[in-house]
């Protein structure tokens, strides 16, 4: 039932200690304000962390060689290796179930792009029609390359979104359009997208076979980059990726003649382990930051307890004569523990509003390295408000337990 009188005694009370209560309620406040920009900070790092690994599907594996830097069976350090066709066949046979998309890469040196009297300076790369999928692009205008493109060896191309708006400009779409790639026609047949942003759309990919056999690339390749089926959870597909990664790995040292321990000839790129390393750190830094939030809002609670300390040492006269007067037990805890709650309310919703405002308006602003777009759970944020609450109802009990055993006479005696 709603007691007019006694909340005139809080408010009264508050009136007569506003410098005091103004800090109190400062420190529960910034408590919660803390926690949840902490909160919102940790969540903006998951962001980040998800929007780096966007940009290609999230089960890939990409290999490239490098250069030995042990001696093995009678060759010596400082090879470098060289990635065939028959590499990136013999893989992708012996790995056929473990395999949902595959392509290797093969990148076009020193190629001159023209279109009309224009020079262009955008990379070239050789691919297989399934490297859509792996690079996680979409089609913008026409299609993506096909087998029959690299069967019959087609010279035609394929833009990114960025090299249609910087070229094409206005043109409604550019398929069908020619690109001379030094000296020879492509015809465009499709214009991609990709989520990893402009710097993913500055390149031309052509079929592999076409750009083996035009510009005399044999039958090298740069890399091999493949996706895994889904697996069932988060861990799941981390551990089907890392064997899949050593299999290959095995495969490449050992037809390559590498040493085993040799870590710098043949690279392995797995995502999933990065992810993983970066979730187990994302999940590393919330705690700190939900341990110190805790820290603080503790020390807030804490101020709220000495503070109803003080207000039953300067009542304990007034809360004699109240006992005198009839006054039960339970009425005198009920009178400080409002104070109390009241007090620790208001501040904790006041940190709560002024700290997802703050995200509110500058998160969707924030975009740096690994960290995207600040934010917090509501719920989450007002449960915390709430146990807040109820935690400076226990910092309040006993002050008032205190106040409620305190002797008429003892009370009526205090000056």
């Amino acid at each position: 039932m709603f007691d007019l009188e006694r909340w005139q005694e809080i408010f009264d009370t508050i009136r007569k200690n506003k410098l005091r209560t103004f800090l109190t309620g400062l420190s529960v406040a910034s408590g919660i304000f803390i926690l949840v920009i902490l909160l919102g900070f940790g969540q903006g790092m998951q962001n980040g962390v998800a929007k780096e690994f966007e940009q290609d599907a999230s089960t890939s594996v990409w290999v490239w060689p490098g250069v030995t830097t042990k001696q093995y069976k009678g060759l010596n350090p400082g090879r470098r290796i060289q990635l065939r066709n028959e590499n990136y066949d013999f893989a992708a046979r012996l790995l056929e179930d473990e395999i949902e998309n595959k392509s290797p890469r093969y990148f076009v040196r020193n190629a001159s792009v023209n279109y009309g009297k224009e020079s262009l300076a955008y990379g070239v790369q050789g691919v297989s029609h399934q490297f859509q999928f792996i690079e996680n692009a979409y089609m913008s205008h026409g299609r993506f390359l096909n087998h029959s493109d690299e069967v019959h060896t087609a010279k035609v191309a394929v833009i990114g979104n960025k090299i249609k708006r910087d070229v094409f400009k206005d043109t409604l779409s550019p398929v069908g359009q020619f690109l001379k790639i030094s000296g020879i026609l492509f015809k465009i047949v499709g214009v991609y997208g990709d989520i990893g942003g402009e710097r993913e759309e500055e390149r031309i990919f052509i079929p592999i076979t076409t750009a083996q056999k035009v510009f005399n690339g044999a039958d090298y390749i740069n890399n091999m980059s493949f996706t895994l089926p889904p697996a069932e959870n988060f861990d799941a597909a981390v551990e089907q990726s890392i064997k899949f990664r050593n299999k290959i790995e095995s495969y490449l040292k050992q037809v390559h003649k590498v040493a085993p321990d040799d870590t710098s000839a043949i690279q392995v790129f797995n995502p999933m382990e990065q992810a993983k390393r970066f979730y187990n750190l994302g999940l590393g830094i919330n705690l700190f930051f939900w341990f110190v939030g805790i820290c603080t809002i503790i020390a807030g609670v804490v101020g709220v307890s000495n503070i109803m300390l003080i207000v039953v040492k300067e009542r304990t006269r007034e809360i004699g004569i109240r006992k005198a007067l009839g006054a039960k037990p339970w009425s005198v805890i009920g009178m400080i523990l409002h104070e109390s709650v009241f007090i620790t309310a208001i501040a904790g919703f006041t940190g709560l509003i002024f700290s997802m405002s703050l995200l509110e308006i500058i998160g969707p602003h924030i975009e740096i390295d690994y960290i995207v777009n600040p934010s917090v759970n509501f719920n989450v944020a007002l449960a915390t408000v709430f146990v807040l609450i109820f935690a400076g109802a226990v910092a309040g009990f006993f002050p008032a337990w205190r106040a409620a055993r305190i002797h008429v006479i003892d009370a009526l005696k205090d000056e």
